[in-house]
């Protein structure tokens, strides 16, 4: 395998060679040369070139993917972002046709703005009219002609960076080390691939195709020095300055390259107001939260996609702003109004490390006695900030049903920094503050607004990291759209356990808070007709929906049994058993 051979005919360099009898067998010789481990698998009766292809090569002791089952879509697109996310390497998700590729529902959405490469593919039903003597032609049951759809591609195309339908004149390993390229390219992203039936089943004698690595994975541009220097020079006269972040953790070694950067400056450092990963350490003393910028005379955005709320946390108009990316221009969202005095294109990394080397050359004595005195005023403001926070938790701690915050107040006594944890409850509940995560890549939040990512996003962070552990926590809304069932099942078939948190309040924050927010609560005739369609009461037992897939399941009413619920359920998940630990919260805005 990768052996190269000579230049082909109308090629400058080498590609490589491997054995392949059919398309199938190219395709995955192509994942298998770009390092992919897994393919998320969900069958139908045009994709078993996967199945066939992948025993085919470890049979013949060959390098080749392995194929993880999941029973849903949506459960395995979000479990290939999960593993993405944590491992830092390509993922494969494979469905059938267009029914299978719709029923990735809204992951897709969330794959689009995660920055992961993902390649999503959905088989494609064979065109080849019967008896035309093409392998793969139509066959069988009816189905197959309902299957065929004008553009399959479009179902997903306004979510991906690049799509194709695979076409018999194709190199089907290129196509695939093509798909990986892009997805591997920055900004990473996901791509789409059809693959026909008479496609994949297409008879070759061996393949030869360039690799990924052989077509080349872009870098990201290198810094503006200008630019550069002009963030540096304005971030050190700065009185209030801020930094904000979103994805630059994405990259792990960004964390300890921020925290030199912020310590060496006295940078307080804020969520921005979109958040997806750790940034920056959650219990470091310049970390402050969820900031108010009113004051800010400075904004530093590093990889983030909203800055902060237009509504409510604006800057002031008098606030220089600089906003560094990889696309700071953030082509993907048709409207964006935030607006600022410098964009720069360049990775986080490299932005940071620039960033640092220039401010030393800069930084006078009397500057670093102002930012010491900054640093201190900041620790100061963070630890009174966690202290009001434990003090309040505590004080609803005996309330009945439990209060979210101290439910929350009590995960982040339970949680570590062994836990890696994906995050995506509502911001009442204020989890994200009360959690001590600083390892790089420990903590995640949803990075887009379709729920029900945790439970597969959990699952295959698990098998990128199975020393640690893994946990979801999530509202019962979100659970729901997270076709939990699928993600437990495919847990305990492999052997990859996590622990579920949910927050059960039987209540869509939509459908309540928001409609008092939008209509007023003394105004609105949905208030007044007891929110109908913002509660749904009584609910899904998720206990016994965890034990029926063979995990652990538990239900909290008492606000004493917390922490001691929480440690059973990592317990069981360090014995090999995925745990779902549900608590019982008041409904938003009704009495139990």
């Amino acid at each position: 395998m990768n052996k190269h051979v000579g230049v082909l005919r109308n090629e400058t360099r080498a590609w490589s060679e491997f054995p392949a009898d059919d398309n199938g067998d190219a395709m995955i010789a192509a994942m298998a040369a770009a390092g992919v481990d897994y393919v998320f698998f969900t069958s139908g009766s045009e994709i078993g070139f996967y199945q066939e292809a992948v025993a085919k090569a470890h049979a013949q002791g060959r390098k080749a993917p392995k194929l993880i089952t999941v029973t849903h879509e949506h459960a395995s697109l979000n479990a290939a972002l999960g593993y993405a996310a944590v491992s830092g390497k390509p993922a494969v998700t494979a469905a059938h046709v267009d029914c299978g590729t719709q029923h990735y529902g809204g992951a897709v959405h969330t794959a689009f703005h995660t920055g992961l490469p993902v390649i999503i593919t959905g088989g494609g039903s064979p065109t080849s009219f019967p008896g035309s003597g093409v392998f793969g032609a139509r066959d069988g049951g009816g189905h197959i002609w309902l299957q065929q759809s004008f553009d399959q591609n479009s179902i997903v195309r306004q979510y991906t960076k690049w799509d194709h339908r695979m076409q018999m004149q194709d190199n089907a390993g290129l196509m695939i080390s093509r798909a990986l390229q892009v997805a591997c390219t920055e900004p990473c992203g996901p791509v789409y691939l059809t693959l026909p039936r008479e496609v994949s089943l297409n008879k070759i004698n061996g393949a030869k195709f360039p690799t990924m690595d052989q077509l080349g994975v872009a870098r990201p541009a290198a810094p503006d020095a200008e630019g550069i220097r002009e963030i540096a020079q304005r971030l050190i006269k700065a009185e209030n300055p801020f930094v904000l972040t979103a994805r630059s953790g994405r990259n792990p070694a960004t964390v300890p390259a921020l925290v030199r950067l912020c310590e060496m400056l006295g940078l307080p450092v804020a969520q921005s107001g979109l958040r997806a990963y750790l940034c920056f350490p959650l219990d470091h003393p310049l970390y402050m939260s969820e900031a108010h910028l009113k004051d800010a005379d400075v904004v530093l955005c590093l990889d983030v996609d909203i800055p902060w709320l237009a509504d409510s946390n604006p800057p002031p108009d008098s606030a220089w702003v600089a906003i560094t990316d990889v696309e700071p221009a953030k082509r993907r969202i048709p409207t964006m109004e935030f607006t600022a005095d410098l964009r720069l294109t360049a990775d986080p990394l490299s932005v940071i490390e620039a960033l640092t080397a220039d401010a030393a050359r800069l930084i006078t004595p009397d500057d670093k006695r102002r930012f010491a005195a900054r640093a201190k005023v900041c620790a100061e403001a963070s630890a009174k900030r966690r202290n009001d926070l434990a003090a309040d938790a505590k004080s609803r701690s005996a309330k009945s049903p439990i209060d979210p915050k101290w439910l929350s107040h009590c995960i982040g006594q339970v949680l570590d920094d062994n836990c890696i944890v994906f995050d995506e409850t509502i911001s009442q509940n204020q989890v994200h503050d009360y959690l001590r995560c600083s390892r790089p890549g420990s903590y995640f939040h949803n990075p887009a607004s379709s729920g029900g990512w945790s439970p597969g996003a959990a699952f295959g962070a698990k098998l990128a990291a199975p020393d640690r552990d893994v946990v979801g926590i999530s509202g019962d809304g979100f659970y729901m759209f997270g076709t939990p069932i699928h993600a437990l099942w495919a847990a305990k078939h492999y052997n990859a356990p996590y622990m579920s948190i949910v927050y059960q309040n039987r209540s869509y924050s939509t459908g309540t808070l928001r409609i008092n927010r939008v209509y007023g609560a003394d105004k609105s005739y949905a208030a007044k007709a007891n929110y109908d369609g913002g509660y749904f009461d009584p609910p899904i037992d998720y206990a016994k929906e965890a034990e029926a897939a063979g995990c652990y399941g538990e239900n909290v009413t008492d606000p004493g049994e917390i922490e001691a619920a929480l440690r059973r359920g990592l317990e069981q998940t360090r014995k090999g058993t995925p745990a779902v630990i549900s608590v019982w919260l008041p409904r938003l805005l009704q009495k139990d």
